[in-house]
């Protein structure tokens, strides 16, 4: 595919995320003002917060809960993601084994428990977000990934999975790319969603049942207040429903709770102590057109699965209700510093890279253009599956660390967090997953050179069939080793 052919197809696209940019988007709530009192304060309007306000609400509908957002109720991750919604709580199963050998089985367990209470949650409130449970295709795009997939299939089976292995005219016959050469369905453990109109119908739901939400509203500081805690927010009028409005001015507020959830995930900390264990990643998405039905013939897709290759560097894709499709990952981005701001969601070479491998993945789709192209900041940790911890003497509960695969696992966390505000020895608080902190990232300049030495090297291994080199191995066996 040519650079001029490239360029054309992106040539229109809106530099803001689909999901996003919908009629179906809510009107802002009003920012707080004033001072106000909360038996919960939930910090974070994205999934993390949104389920952690719902479940507290659910299990005491006397409890007075308040949530506050910089922005608006999922504009951040919780709006720009793919909409994979995956039983999986530590980032896939062959992460899950390495780290936590001894409990994997349960939380297996509690992870497919975790996507059912989710879909029966999306019935209950009526939350029309395309909840679809189509299960994911991974897919062998170089000869080295077979035995992967044989691997992986091996695994799933012996914990339960019911997964199917296909040669290379059977996963062409579900999706037809002259690039796959096999393929793995897992055809119950991953649902796919609309993420943004599940972030809304959740924001939906909370306000039935009378938690108090102010959007456009920035925690600038928490500290302790005799038996409550602080919180001193800033209050915005709001430019684009999109994301936060600039700090330049605002309204004084502040809150005092008794207890607070914090899910503000990549962004940064409100807890110093947390600083060295996340770090932002930044990931980019593009979005077809519509698709004609003559170009939905050419690839079938019939079963509207979730897919992904498995690279190191891998793509994650899927289709839309609407006949799109989105195609992203693959250049996932670190900025020195942590550094987190609006511009750095527009990076026209990984645009540009996207764009080429979609046209080698689909060539029969070679008229087709794209809508929109965005970017937006993960939460990375070294464990690459959420972590959990607690401050104020246990009077705020934090959990961060997702890394991409926090559309199902946040609900989980909610429950955690709440039974940790509680003082609760539960079967999830005695879980290794949630008493055991990742090993924390070194600082700078340390942390921008093994995070770049690391993409370089997971490059290479792609282009090396596979094949890692001394840094990858060295990782490996530190157990800070990540594989997609």
């Amino acid at each position: 595919m040519t650079p001029a052919h490239v360029g054309r197809a992106l040539a229109d696209a809106s530099p803001v995320p689909y999901w996003l940019d919908r009629k179906e988007r809510p009107d802002p709530l009003p920012p707080l003002t004033g001072a106000q009192t909360a038996d919960l304060l939930v910090i974070g309007g994205g999934y993390g917060g949104l389920w952690a306000a719902l479940e507290a609400k659910r299990a005491d509908l006397e409890r007075d809960v308040l949530l506050v957002d910089a922005g608006t109720c999922g504009w951040a991750a919780s709006g720009r993601n793919g909409g994979f919604c995956a039983a999986s709580l530590t980032h896939g199963l062959a992460n899950g084994v390495d780290r936590f050998p001894d409990e994997i089985g349960e939380l297996e367990r509690l992870g497919r428990e975790n996507l059912d209470a989710i879909a029966a949650t999306v019935a209950e409130f009526d939350i029309d977000c395309d909840f679809e449970r189509t299960g994911e295709l991974a897919v062998a795009v170089e000869p080295y990934q077979l035995d992967g997939l044989v691997a992986d299939a091996e695994r799933a089976r012996r914990y339960g999975h019911q997964v199917r292995l296909l040669d290379a005219d059977e996963v062409r016959a579900e999706v037809n790319s002259p690039t796959y050469l096999g393929g793995m369905v897992d055809a119950d453990r991953v649902a796919m969603v609309d993420p943004a109109k599940l972030a809304w119908g959740l924001r939906r739901a909370c306000l039935a049942l009378g938690v108090r939400v102010h959007e456009h509203t920035r925690v600038t500081g928490l500290r302790a207040d005799g038996v409550a805690l602080r919180a001193d927010t800033l209050g915005t009028d709001p430019v684009d429903a999109r994301g936060p409005a600039a700090p330049v001015s605002g309204r004084p507020g502040v809150v005092r709770a008794r207890r607070i959830v914090l899910a503000t995930n990549a962004f940064p900390p409100l807890l110093r102590r947390l600083r060295a264990y996340v770090v932002p990643v930044y990931d980019h998405v593009l979005m077809t057109e519509p698709l004609i039905p003559a170009q939905r013939d050419a690839i079938g897709w019939r079963n509207r699965q979730g897919l992904a290759d498995t690279g190191n560097q891998f793509h994650y894709y899927r289709i839309t209700r609407d006949g799109r499709i989105l195609f992203g990952g693959y250049d996932a981005v670190y900025h020195y510093g942590n550094r987190v701001a609006p511009k750095l969601e527009q990076r026209p070479a990984t645009f540009t890279a996207l764009a080429q491998h979609f046209f080698t993945t689909f060539p029969q789709l070679a008229d087709v253009r794209f809508s929109h192209r965005w970017g937006g900041v993960i939460d990375t940790c070294t464990r690459f599956c959420p972590f959990y911890g607690t401050a104020f003497g246990g009077r705020l509960a934090y959990a961060a660390g997702y890394t991409g695969l926090g559309v199902g696992a946040t609900r989980f966390s909610a429950r955690v967090l709440l039974d940790l505000l509680a003082g609760e020895d539960t079967p999830l608080t005695r879980l290794d997953l949630v008493r055991r902190k990742p090993l924390p990232f070194p600082p700078e300049p340390v942390r921008a050179v093994g995070i770049n030495l690391t993409r370089r090297s997971m490059a290479r291994a792609d282009a090396r069939g596979g094949r890692r080199d001394l840094w990858l191995r060295t990782l490996d066996r530190l157990g800070l080793g990540f594989d997609s």
